[in-house]
């Protein structure tokens, strides 16, 4: 789902490793005082210390290259199977749906079931947009492939623990919460980490990534599907604890290429030693927390109309299995909705990001705006259905919606605040996402209780895409009055770009702490 979001961050973290690197030129002591333990986002953390390096041989910094391959397609294949099992397993939980409520085995006895049963998946996707940007914080302390392989730790305790009960409130935190942590941990390393090792193949290697976690992605629906029936609910969260157990293994490949120029052990303790500790910790805040984004109108518009959007956005992944075999008796294909699902989202990916290249500016926002019209629509379509055929077409067109929306978002997000702090914006607009993505398929589950069908849960999840859509269309015509509004009050034709700071003064990626490893 994400690819994109890798070059953003490897784009971003090069054009800010030029400034670090001018700054550097400048004052080389001031600095190093200054910067935490820390370094670029993708090609910026090596490009930064890169630049230090050069500087002190010759006097004059230089940019750093990246290998463009090497030892950088092993980190490749690391970030497809780290992409390709947890949002494998994530969009599969259809499945796992279905296998929860058999496990229960309190269908006629509690009606809320559906309701209580989604809650387990939604808390799990959920938590990966919330803990964003918290995992931004913990990328630029302690590294990629620390904040990586803890992450997957953690998913791994919450997959296998997920295994010994069958308690839903229990699986709310084994599930839910360990196992939705701890994919938002593992997974955001793999979005910067590609930058450290490639620069020019940087959109060959985001594609390797996508192609190759479909191909985890895709056949995980009929896997549990065939497997699932035959071991059970139990044993299929051991088999997949071991797609993380892998992915512990292959964390340890996210090596940052270059060590920072700064001393880890005095670094920062001059400029901090004569403030007060209330000085200091608000400082501290200020740099990690940085809000610059929010001062921008524009970006506070589209992050309001993605946030509305994605409230429906992960029905049809939860609760088209159950839907097709209550409607249609469909119990032994079900499996396909979600392989279609997951096969042309991959498609989209790979698609809409040559198309997007072709359009220039904020008009990419219209190519967002009608993936989400149509998303909404579809979703509205399935009740219309009358044959199980119909159903699967819709889903074809809803994977490719998903593709599209989601690899045009880092873009837009770069025309919206520049490459300074495009990190950031995209951070917080995943925390944003969190909150509606999460109550959506509950909501969902909730409606189909109601009313004794799922024809209101996929109204419902329609609606939001299509008023978030027409938002999002706003965007481009506030961004160009303002525009004109600047050009007039200044008197020159000026772009709207940010300051350069990106996290506050930190370049996340490659800290002190894995300067030697």
């Amino acid at each position: 789902m994400w690819d994109r979001l890798r070059g953003s961050r490897a784009a971003g973290g090069g054009r800010s490793a030029a400034a670090m690197a001018q700054r550097d030129e400048k004052v080389p002591a001031a600095a190093a005082g200054e910067s935490e333990p820390g370094a670029g986002a993708g090609a910026g953390a090596g490009a930064g210390a890169g630049a230090a390096a050069e500087q002190g041989q010759s006097g004059v910094a230089a940019p750093f290259q990246p290998p463009e391959g090497g030892f950088g397609w092993v980190v490749v294949f690391a970030a497809a199977w780290c992409n390709g099992s947890i949002f494998g397993i994530h969009n599969s939980f259809g499945i796992l749906y279905m296998m929860l409520q058999s496990d229960l085995g309190e269908g006629e006895k509690d009606p809320a079931l559906e309701f209580k049963t989604a809650w387990v998946g939604s808390l799990a996707m959920g938590m990966i947009f919330f803990c964003s940007p918290i995992v931004s914080i913990f990328t630029d302390r302690i590294g990629c492939r620390t904040t990586a392989a803890m992450g997957a730790t953690i998913a791994f305790i919450g997959l296998l623990s997920s295994s010994f009960t069958k308690s839903l409130e229990v699986r709310y935190f084994t599930y839910g919460i360990l196992f939705g942590c701890g994919s938002s941990f593992a997974f955001q390393p793999s979005l910067v980490i590609l930058g450290h090792y490639f620069k020019r193949r940087l959109g060959l290697a985001n594609g390797i990534v996508a192609g190759g976690s479909c191909l985890i992605s895709v056949p995980l629906p009929f896997f549990l599907k065939m497997v699932g029936g035959a071991i059970g609910l139990a044993h299929t969260f051991q088999v997949l604890s071991a797609l993380m157990l892998i992915q512990i293994f292959l964390s340890m490949t996210y090596r940052p290429i270059l060590t920072p120029s700064c001393d880890p052990q005095h670094d920062g303790h001059d400029k901090l030693g004569s403030r007060s500790v209330r000085q200091q910790c608000w400082a501290q805040m200020r740099k990690y927390f940085n809000l610059r984004v929010f001062r921008r109108k524009t970006y506070r518009i589209w992050a309001f109309g993605i946030a509305t959007a994605v409230l429906g956005y992960l029905v049809p992944y939860m609760h088209l299995v159950k839907y097709v075999e209550k409607r249609f008796q469909e119990t032994k294909k079900d499996w396909i909705l979600l392989v279609c699902l997951g096969a042309m989202s991959g498609l989209g990916r790979l698609v809409s990001g040559r198309i997007g290249d072709c359009i220039p500016g904020l008009k990419k926002i219209y190519l967002q705006v009608a993936s989400f019209m149509l998303l909404g629509l579809l979703c509205m379509m399935i009740p219309q259905c009358r044959g199980f055929e119909g159903v699967i077409v819709i889903c074809l067109f809803l994977g490719l919606c998903d593709g599209f929306f989601t690899t045009i978002m880092a873009p837009i997000a770069f025309e919206l605040v520049g490459p300074m702090q495009a990190s950031q914006a995209i951070g917080y607009l995943m925390g944003l996402m969190a909150v509606p993505m999460t109550a959506g398929t509950p909501i969902a589950g909730y409606l189909n209780d109601y009313f004794g069908n799922y024809d209101a849960a996929f109204y419902f999840a329609g609606v939001p895409p299509i008023i978030g859509g027409l938002v999002l269309s706003v965007v481009p015509l506030v961004h160009q009055r303002m525009l004109k509004k600047q050009r007039l009050d200044s008197g020159k034709d000026k772009m709207l770009v940010s300051e350069a700071v990106v996290n506050g003064e930190l370049l996340p990626g490659c800290p002190a702490s894995e300067a030697h490893m």
